[in-house]
């Protein structure tokens, strides 16, 4: 898939390399879409991947007083747990939550879903509306672009072969505004928008003084829709005000039309969508359904960067270099094995079978496994980023000869089935219990997401999640529980 694989401890490094390498090399950070393009050889001439998921600093959020700073490497779970995200910029929140499931929001980064430019990728609605903009760095300088002026076109961008994304920058809402994101999938989750929108409104008591509305996956680009926001502008939100907005918003241009969702139906779900965002503004009721405590299946440190390497290090394919990594507690050292995904790196060079392949494209969740703590499809991790990192699979959960208590759990209940997904469900319910010991059942059923079941037996999975949590409470717990 790959020639050259670099890991990079700075984004100088990164830089010079990409000025070397050109339109030869792509950066990967989460690699939730270039590994599969790669994979399906939708990426001819690109033979050098630039790994910057270890470089300290990146993956930060920060706020100067109106403003909101992304760094290249803030995941979706990042933005998910932010505070300053869900009360200054809900609509961004709320997109990334949308995003995939719980092992793909902590790989996947906000700035490769605006890089990769697809008019369905959820954070790029919110963040137009929000008027972000992109810093792009190269060993020639730095430049910012608008979202208007950043894409040309259906994942075409205005990027240089030579240029790094380096952070998103936009105004958080100001105190008169209020914002929500809505989006429609053909399933509740790990969903490509059919259609998503998002409206933002400023007030002067209830008469709306600024309008913003965004739509993707209706059109070549995420598009505003400057006549309805005309119309709102000076209108009191109510119920004909809503009808005739959400028309103006569906009356479009044709939009597209594809295998998701034919151009009649988007554009009767743009006015249902636009109607409902526009209601739930008018309620003060944009913050329903957010959800309380998700959980990240992240581990301890959140996510964020730890032990970063002490110097960069090249994996070349067909070449004598060695990858080095601890599984389970215990350090391999192997020679090849670059040029694959991490789950076929374990299966293959490792000798771990239970990491299963049910997909290969981050849809089903079977081979998911711990990478420094943090849920992710092994699918879609790059087998050289398992240098100098600590993984732990499915083998690993049982300790000293006794079973995790979800595996028991999963016998007693019979929530094994035909047990092929087991592992990935395992693996997702052991880092839930590890988070969150007494998980309520929306964090359980959150949780899994990520996870499908051929045999269509998540009741046995999610009786076994609460058998085991009910395992983990203290017997001060349980004397509280029969108190009251």
């Amino acid at each position: 898939m790959w020639r050259n694989y670099y890991s990079v401890t700075s984004v100088e490094e990164a830089l010079d390399l990409l000025a070397q390498h050109g339109a030869a090399a792509r950066v990967v950070a989460g690699g939730t879409d270039l590994v599969i393009e790669l994979e399906r050889s939708l990426r001819p001439g690109v033979d050098t991947l630039i790994d910057l998921s270890r470089v300290p600093g990146l993956d930060q959020i920060a706020a100067f007083g109106d403003t909101i700073r992304l760094g290249a490497l803030v995941t979706h779970n990042h933005v998910v747990d932010s505070r300053v995200i869900q009360e200054r910029a809900l609509p961004l929140a709320q997109a990334s939550w949308q995003v995939g499931a719980p092992q793909i929001r902590n790989r996947g980064t906000v700035a490769g879903n605006v890089i990769t430019a697809s008019p369905a990728n959820d954070t790029i609605t919110p963040l137009w509306a929000l008027g972000a903009e992109v810093t792009l760095t190269s060993v020639r300088g730095e430049r910012t672009l608008t979202f208007p002026d950043f894409y040309q076109g259906v994942r075409r961008t205005a990027m240089e072969p030579d240029e790094l994304l380096t952070a998103i920058t936009f105004p958080t809402l100001a105190a008169n505004e209020r914002g929500i994101f809505l989006k429609l999938g053909l399933r509740q989750s790990q969903a490509i928008a059919v259609v998503n929108a998002t409206v933002i409104l400023g007030f002067d008591g209830d008469v709306i003084t600024s309008a913003k509305v965004t739509l993707g996956s209706v059109a070549p680009t995420i598009i505003r829709v400057p006549a309805c926001e005309e119309f709102l502008t000076g209108q009191a939100l109510d119920e004909s005000v809503i009808r005739e907005a959400a028309r103006m918003a569906a009356s479009m241009p044709k939009p597209i039309d594809d295998v998701r969702g034919s151009a009649a139906y988007r554009t009767e779900m743009v006015r249902i969508l636009v109607g409902r965002a526009l209601r739930a503004l008018a309620a003060g009721a944009e913050r329903a359904g957010w959800p309380q405590d998700p959980p990240m299946l992240w581990g301890e440190n959140r996510g964020r960067v730890r032990d970063p390497l002490p110097e960069m290090v090249r994996h070349e394919d067909d070449a004598a270099d060695t990858i080095v990594t601890t599984v389970n507690g215990k350090t391999y050292t192997r020679t090849g094995g670059v040029n694959k995904t991490l789950l076929r790196f374990l299966r293959e060079d490792i000798g771990l079978p239970g990491t299963k392949e049910g997909c290969a494209e981050g849809e089903c969740g079977a081979c998911t496994v711990y990478l420094d703590g943090v849920a992710v499809m092994a699918c879609l991790v790059p087998a050289p980023r398992a240098h100098g990192a600590q993984i732990v699979t499915v083998e690993g959960l049982a300790q000293d000869g006794a079973l995790h208590p979800l595996q028991e759990a999963f016998i007693e209940t019979g929530a094994v089935q035909c047990g092929y997904c087991t592992p990935g469900f395992l693996m997702s319910g052991a880092k839930l219990l590890e988070e969150r010991p007494h998980p309520t059942h929306d964090q359980i059923v959150q949780s899994i997401t990520g996870n499908l079941c051929r045999c269509t037996g998540y009741y046995k999975i999610i009786e076994a999640f609460e058998k085991a949590a009910e395992r983990a409470t203290s017997p001060e717990d349980a004397r509280a529980s029969e108190a009251k």
